[in-house]
């Protein structure tokens, strides 16, 4: 049994022949941390993290009083060539820029949200260990294809509603995830995806285009 078992291998190593060495996989290098605070930060020095960590995402970024925040967002309109824009119907009359054509949403269809130039929102909450805004679906916020289909997104994140962390966030969001049961939108940046051939590509499931109002003060 041993030499037609020898018989039978030598013949598979003949049939096979010399198999090319592989190279051991490189090892993977260990995940790299998020940032964390080293300290509490006052509330100007969240709002400070916010912005820096927003413009490294790519993130147009504005500071104005309360009181100006239409003007402001009238700005980043004529910067982007933007007339018409749809709203949430609950966004606040003073944040509106009525300078523009604004399109109150009731239950547009995605052909018609695609047509519109932008969207203008609140937002729920700000994180600035990692820039992220929150959106939660609330009234000046709207449902989540009106942030996702429009190529040019300009946010309202009141400097009140900026935390230093996520726990921070989760805790905003409780109410809106645990209660009312509606559906939470985390944006870093403008949309953008690396998945293919490992090249950045913006716009790919979401707006191009971030533009963020932080009133203060």
């Amino acid at each position: 049994m041993s030499e037609a078992r020898e018989r039978v291998l030598a013949s598979i190593r003949a049939a096979l022949g010399e198999r090319p060495s592989v190279a051991a996989p490189p090892p993977v290098p260990p995940p790299v941390p998020a940032p964390t605070l080293e300290a509490p930060l006052s509330a100007d020095q969240l709002v400070a993290l916010f912005i820096e960590r927003l413009r490294d995402y790519g993130a147009s970024v504005t500071t104005c009083e309360p009181a100006a925040v239409s003007a402001a967002l009238l700005e980043a309109c004529e910067r982007h060539a933007a007339r018409r824009l749809v709203i949430p119907p609950g966004l606040p009359e003073n944040w509106r820029p009525h300078e523009i054509e604004l399109i109150i949403d009731e239950s547009l269809s995605p052909e018609q949200l695609d047509g519109l130039d932008g969207v203008i929102t609140g937002a729920a909450v700000g994180i600035a260990q990692s820039g992220t805004i929150a959106l939660d679906g609330a009234a000046d916020q709207g449902r989540r294809a009106l942030t996702l289909i429009p190529d040019l997104h300009l946010c309202v994140v009141e400097a009140g509603r900026v935390v230093a962390a996520l726990p921070e966030a989760l805790e905003v969001l409780s109410p809106s995830i645990r209660s009312d049961r509606r559906p939470i939108t985390m944006i870093s940046g403008p949309s953008a995806t690396a998945d293919i051939e490992l090249r950045r590509v913006q716009g790919v499931h979401g707006p191009r285009r971030l533009e963020v109002v932080i009133p203060s003060g």
